[in-house]
């Protein structure tokens, strides 16, 4: 290629590149002179228990310092599903709320009626926003996961916290079937998992054994394709990948688990974990998040070791499912918008990130957070070990049809692992009525 020609291409991608630096300037700087004082915030959530109570300080303690006598009220709104459908309803009505815990899928749900800030300029503007090295201090993966090339690369929502698929596992049942540590491949995984099925655990709780347990979900078969190099979703044509090879290979290994009565599906998770912490169970598959649940109910039930580990993969590195809500800013007035954005702004701060870590056990979404956290890595050795996978995360789709497609997800993998149906026909079918879904919305 001739060299005036590359270097044409670099001026004008300098061009370009200063072009779109001055107008996100531009657009930062409408946030300057609006004053958010006294403004009422209200934050929709599902946070219950422990999370509830960590949230309901923090919330407190932004309310009782924060100099522009801002006031937020959290209002717990059940499940996230309920919250979407909920949102439905009230979208571009005074009964919106102001801040909303959201999934990408379901922020992108909301852009396309236009409803939602893009938080690029409140997080880019001199007074209001994040230094550089603030937003450097931020996961990337985590900043990455909430921008939006459907909508111009906007800014829909931003991470207070995520957690990740991991492998959980009875350490003491595994010494017992001869291995010391879990299966790194899909090949001993399924050795281990037959094996587990036809022997039981010493301190089960009853005789009855199985190798591996999951829910029938969407996000189970997209950890699988990671796991077996595949994605399911192409980020440059927007499309479902449903029928690639290594989907396929994902499903049939889960199909075979089950046609070998070696795997069994669950109606919900806390259905894995009384299996698990009664010792019935060598093996599941579930969010990080339920570390302290999995801790609890092992003690008060057969009371082994156990721990956590990747998902089996054929990748040469881990390729782990990471996920959760972000929260999103619906549109309303400039000054309730700016002063939602300084309670999220708060919210992420790392002081803040290291109490809500400790008291939800998700992940800190920074990195300086983390480097608080030594003293809780050490007397949480499993919450340590998923942290440190979190260098290999990649994430489920954020278009907004995911909602439906993760329904027809669910069928796909009752089809396929339950009534053994021909994988390569039901993932045919799959790919086309989740692309279709894109078509329709």
């Amino acid at each position: 290629m001739p060299s005036r020609f590359l270097f044409s291409l670099k001026a004008i991608f300098v061009l370009t590149l200063s072009l779109v630096s001055a107008s996100s300037a531009a657009e930062s700087d409408v946030w300057t002179n609006v004053d958010p004082s006294n403004q009422n915030v209200m934050f929709w959530h599902n946070h219950t228990g422990g999370r509830l109570d960590a949230l309901k300080s923090i919330v407190q303690t932004f309310n009782e310092s924060n100099p522009y006598g801002i006031t937020v009220t959290e209002e717990f709104q059940e499940s996230y599903r309920a919250i979407f459908h909920k949102m439905q309803d009230v979208l571009g009505t005074p009964e919106t709320p102001d801040l909303v815990v959201a999934y990408p899928n379901q922020a992108y749900n909301y852009q396309l009626n236009d409803a939602l800030v893009d938080m690029t300029s409140l997080l880019e503007n001199p007074k209001w926003g994040l230094s550089s090295e603030e937003l450097a201090d931020f996961f990337p993966a985590f900043l990455k996961q909430d921008i939006f090339p459907q909508f111009g690369n906007a800014r829909l929502g931003l991470a207070p916290n995520r957690s990740m698929e991991i492998l959980y596992y009875n350490r003491d049942w595994l010494a017992e079937l001869g291995h010391d540590e879990p299966p790194s491949t899909p090949e001993v995984f399924k050795l281990l998992a037959c094996e587990a099925a036809k022997t039981p655990f010493s301190k089960a709780d009853g005789d009855v054994s199985m190798g591996y347990g999951l829910v029938l979900d969407a996000s189970r078969l997209a950890s699988w394709s990671f796991a077996f190099g595949a994605d399911i979703f192409d980020y440059e044509t927007l499309q479902y990948n449903y029928d690639s090879n290594g989907t396929k290979q994902a499903m049939a290994f889960l199909q075979s688990l089950y046609a070998e009565n070696c795997a069994r599906p669950a109606d919900d998770r806390a259905d894995l974990l009384a299996e698990f912490s009664a010792g019935r169970l060598l093996f599941t598959t579930s969010s990080s998040s339920g570390l302290p649940f999995y801790k609890d109910a092992v003690k008060s039930g057969a009371n082994f070791e156990w721990d956590v580990a990747p998902l089996p993969h054929t990748t040469p590195t881990p390729v782990m499912n990471l996920y959760g809500a972000s929260v999103s800013i619906p549109k309303s007035t400039p000054e309730r918008e700016l002063a939602t954005w300084l309670f999220v702004k708060y919210f992420t701060s790392p002081a803040i990130q290291v109490e809500w870590a400790q008291a939800s056990n998700y992940f800190p979404v920074r990195q300086s957070a983390a480097l608080r956290l030594d003293d809780y890595f050490k007397r949480h050795a499993s919450y340590k070990t998923a942290f440190d996978l979190l260098q290999y995360g990649h994430h489920e789709p954020n278009e907004s049809g995911y909602e439906a497609v993760r329904d027809m997800v669910k069928e796909a993998l009752s089809a396929t692992f339950v009534r053994g149906q021909n994988v390569e026909n039901v993932l045919n079918k799959l790919n086309q009525d989740a692309n279709a879904n894109i078509r329709d919305d």
